[in-house]
């Protein structure tokens, strides 16, 4: 880092605080903080909205106690653009979007850095944790030190100039280690709890979605046909059990407010889940917790960070073992990856793996090192 200068992306809340703190106090080189106002929160006095309000004033003051120079960038219309309408239009399709994935993707890692470098800035650095290895292909993207607390699956889409431009300050420290540097430090935002999952949404993705749908229909944008007409709730056999709420308000592996009862299977018994979501057809697929089970997963936008070191000349035809993670929060699992033409790839589980959602990211990891991922679109088999 030494000889360049380094913006820090400052949403206000704890970590971005603390990683700006540790890389003003590092002395190697100058450090400015950038705040990105993404999304309207007028009228909500809550923290952890995204950089609303309330969280950009923390930024400020954190920076002034950091002693560098602060500045607050909108980018609401880009946030829409990139995340927002790409998050409701999944829901739509009957899909259960990632938006971290996206918002670190299209606008920290992608024009966020182009904004810091029109400052002038060489480094962006953010409050992930996650680590960076400079390895015999390139820049590396691994894991937190600390499991519980890893951030690198929101960052799998990442490329080695963005890798290469990335810092990631605490990415060898625990929660507790940043909170305690926080108080050391007399930081305002040391006791600050965490921020929202989905930081855009304050009552709940379902109004969240219906809301936008209804904006959209308003705009002559049609949102979806089946907006406000009941799904049909069908076994695995295609038999109807009954009538729910709309397709888009159910997620694959949902258990509980189906609308139908177990009772309604042929021998009765046991617990229904969501089994598949037919956007098109207003239908949602119900069965047991047995066929929840996965034998692989089919995906699109492949993407490896170091391409040169994973693909060798058997890749394609023998695949790229890996343990994949299905969702931020899975343990992973033992895989093998085929790449296929146009982008798309075959995932292959060692053993069965529940719960594989349309519009998750899976991804690639050996060892501690991620290896890139795709954009789930069905399970296999």
């Amino acid at each position: 880092m030494s000889g360049g200068l380094t913006a820090v992306a400052m949403s206000g809340g704890l970590d971005s605080s603390v990683a700006a703190w540790l890389l003003a106090r590092a002395g190697d080189g100058p450090v400015v903080g950038l705040s990105m106002l993404l999304w309207d929160h007028s009228g909500e006095r809550v923290h952890g909205r995204c950089c609303g309000a309330l969280d950009l004033g923390d930024a400020r003051r954190v920076a002034r106690q950091a002693g560098i120079p602060h500045y607050t960038l909108r980018l609401d219309r880009e946030f829409r653009r990139a995340v927002v309408d790409p998050f409701v239009d999944t829901y739509l399709a009957g899909r259960t979007p990632s938006p971290c994935v996206a918002c670190n993707t299209e606008i920290k890692f992608d024009l966020l850095l182009d904004r810091a470098r029109s400052f002038g800035a060489r480094h962006l650095a953010t409050g992930h944790y996650a680590r960076l290895v400079d390895g015999p292909a390139g820049r590396e993207l691994h894991a937190a030190a600390r499991p519980e607390k890893d951030q690198s699956y929101f960052l799998f889409e990442l490329g080695q100039e963005q890798l290469a431009a990335s810092r990631f300050p605490l990415g060898d420290l625990s929660k507790d280690e940043v909170r305690a540097t926080a108080r050391e430090a007399g930081l305002v935002v040391a006791e600050k709890g965490e921020s929202m999952e989905v930081c855009f949404v304050a009552d709940g993705v379902r109004p969240f979605v219906e809301r936008e749908a209804r904006r959209r229909e308003a705009e002559g944008t049609p949102a979806a046909a089946a907006l406000d007409e009941p799904a049909v709730v069908v076994d695995r056999e295609g038999r109807e059990l009954g009538r729910g709420a709309p397709y888009y308000r159910y997620t694959v592996g949902q258990r509980r407010g189906l609308g139908v009862s177990s009772s309604a299977l042929p021998g009765g018994g046991g617990r229904l889940y969501v089994l598949e979501i037919d956007a098109a057809a207003n239908r949602v697929v119900v069965g047991g917790a047995e066929a929840l089970a996965s034998r692989g997963l089919a995906g699109e936008r492949l993407h490896w960070i170091n391409p040169d070191l994973d693909l060798g000349e058997d890749a394609a035809a023998h695949g790229v073992e890996a343990t994949v993670k299905i969702r931020s929060r899975h343990p992973g699992a033992a895989a093998r990856v085929r790449p296929l033409p146009g982008g798309r790839c075959e995932v292959e589980f060692a053993e069965p793996q529940r719960g594989v959602a349309p519009g998750q990211a899976a991804v690639f990891y050996r060892g501690p090192r991620v290896l890139g991922g795709c954009w789930i679109t069905g399970g296999l088999g």
